[in-house]
Parts: C-alpha cells; sequence; structure tokens
C-alpha cells in the first residue's frame, strides 16, 4: 500500500520548498500543487468552481502517481488544504469537499512562523489573515480526524521539524 504524506497549511509556510527534499530523502516522489498551476493559468479571482476543480484535479493527480506504484508519495497540498481556501475565500464550501475522503496518512501542518512573500498568487499576508489560515487549517485536520504533526522553525530547524513528525510513519 502507498504510503501518502500531505503538506499541509497556509501560503508561504515553505510546504513547496520542503516537497521535494522530502520526496528524495524518503526516495518518494512529489505530487505538485495543483492550484498554483490552475491559478498561474487562470489567475486567482477564483470561484467555487474553481475550486472544486482544482480538488478535483490535485485529486486525479494523485491517484495517477500511486497507480504508478510510487511510494511515497508526497503531496504538496491536497483537497482538504482546497476545502480550507473555500472557507477564507467564501465562508463555505461546496459539499464535494465534505464527501472527498482520499486523505492521507500524515499530514505535516505548517506553521506561519515564516516571513510570508508576495508572489503573485498568494493572497493571506496580513498577520490576522495568516493566523485565521493556520487555525482554519489546523480544525479541518482536526475535524477530520486525520494523523497530523506540526511542522515549525526556519531553515534547518524546518528541515529537522518535518523529520520528527515522520517518526512513527510506518513502511509500506
Amino acid at each position: 500500500m502507498t504510503r501518502t504524506i500531505c503538506l499541509h497549511g497556509p501560503e508561504s509556510t515553505g510546504k513547496s520548498t520542503i516537497a521535494p527534499r522530502l520526496a528524495a530523502y524518503l526516495g518518494g516522489e512529489v505530487v505538485d500543487e495543483y492550484g498554483r498551476t490552475y491559478a498561474e493559468t487562470n489567475g486567482i479571482d477564483f470561484t467555487m468552481a474553481d475550486l472544486v476543480a482544482i480538488g478535483q484535479g490535485h485529486d486525479a493527480e494523485t491517484h495517477a502517481v500511486i497507480a504508478r506504484g510510487v511510494d511515497p508519495v508526497i503531496l504538496d497540498t491536497d483537497p482538504l488544504m482546497t476545502a480550507v481556501w473555500a472557507d477564507m475565500l467564501f465562508g463555505r464550501r461546496d459539499p464535494w469537499f465534505d464527501a472527498w475522503d482520499g486523505t492521507a496518512d500524515l499530514y505535516l501542518l505548517f506553521d506561519i512562523d515564516l516571513p510570508w512573500v508576495e508572489d503573485g498568487t498568494r493572497m493571506f499576508g496580513t498577520a490576522e489573515a495568516r493566523q485565521r489560515f493556520f487555525d482554519l487549517s489546523r480544525v479541518e485536520l482536526e475535524r477530520r480526524g486525520v494523523r497530523w504533526a506540526l511542522v515549525t522553525g526556519q531553515g534547518e530547524d524546518r528541515w529537522r521539524s518535518v523529520l520528527a513528525g515522520l517518526a512513527g510513519l510506518s513502511p509500506a
């Protein structure tokens, strides 16, 4: 059975930087953040339908990588994170998100203890918005009852926090 590890949390917290390093360390492969590609192609004036398309696109890419027998699969976010985006943008979510049941084996929740960096696709850079985004991200993991660990620190301390979060992840 393929192990899946999802990097979860607000924008500008280091998920996309850590993902390839973690895949190399574990001998797996990354499923890149589908929402970023979607935003770079279609812009960031999202509708709920856009967010559902992002969630479904990410899910399809994940299934394709798993079907190739890759283990582990490192997910640079997943539909749970897109659901949180819906909460942030609209204060609600499409029922598709709550019906989705493809959760990862382990979630690493990235703290907002890194500086926020504007990159043209990010929206929530104020301290208040970042805290709200983080809180909603954590609540989503708790609501779903998934295994998760908090990732904190800067530089190599953040990497060590990722490795500590992996403790106990059973081999395939």
